[in-house]
């Protein structure tokens, strides 16, 4: 099974390939800076992007985890903060990178058997859960959400499963130290989501536990 992680050099994205790597199945992550083992890929690059797909023409891939994004808004106030380019950056990231991602490596995921897809979202994206503050991170997690639940339908011909997953609060540089669970109890909560899904519960939106989280 071939794995491709994106944004794995911290956070999730680091344990979930460890996760991966200590179980000996073949994963592979990206970042930006491409330091070894990690291929490099900025997500908002579309040379970048391009260079990956090449780099990767013929390979099939049976899961693409979309988790690299960005949480710049913490902190910001509504009367003076959350700039214009705060929220283009953000989306740039969050967004549009998933979507490019996918859409450059789907002649990878066609070419496995069973592929699927986890986009890294978050329970900040649900419509129910809305406690204010933080709107340009729930922005564009409500935006990756939408955007997995339709890649769902448009790719159900291909036979491609995607799901939509809340990690957690989970302790890492984005989460702080006051969160709930640690990055390698995330990564093993996520891995069994991500062998779960299938063409029956594509769509899903669920949290690193397996319960469903509100849309």
């Amino acid at each position: 099974m071939n794995i491709l992680i994106t944004g794995a050099n911290r956070g999730i994205g680091r344990a979930l390939l460890s996760q991966y790597d200590a179980n000996g199945r073949a994963a592979t992550g990206t970042s930006r800076s491409g330091a070894a083992p990690l291929l490099p890929l900025d997500v908002t690059n579309q040379s970048s992007l391009n260079a990956l797909a090449e780099r990767l023409t013929g390979q099939p891939i049976d899961l693409l985890v979309c988790n690299a994004g960005i949480y710049p808004d913490k902190g910001e106030t509504l009367e003076s903060g959350f700039p214009a380019q705060m929220w283009a950056d953000t989306f740039a990231t969050n967004v549009t990178g998933v979507f490019q991602t996918i859409q450059c490596l789907l002649p990878n995921l066609r070419a496995a058997p069973s592929a699927k897809i986890a986009i890294i979202s978050s329970k900040m994206a649900s419509q129910l859960n809305a406690p204010g503050g933080s709107y340009i991170y729930r922005a564009s997690k409500a935006a990756a959400l939408n955007l997995g639940r339709n890649l769902a339908q448009d790719l159900k011909g291909d036979g491609i499963a995607v799901g939509i997953y809340h990690p957690g609060w989970v302790r890492t540089d984005m989460g702080g130290g006051n969160a709930d669970i640690g990055e390698g109890e995330a990564a093993s909560g996520l891995a069994e989501r991500f062998d779960d899904l299938s063409m029956d519960t594509t769509g899903c939106f669920l949290n690193w536990d397996g319960s469903a989280q509100t849309f």
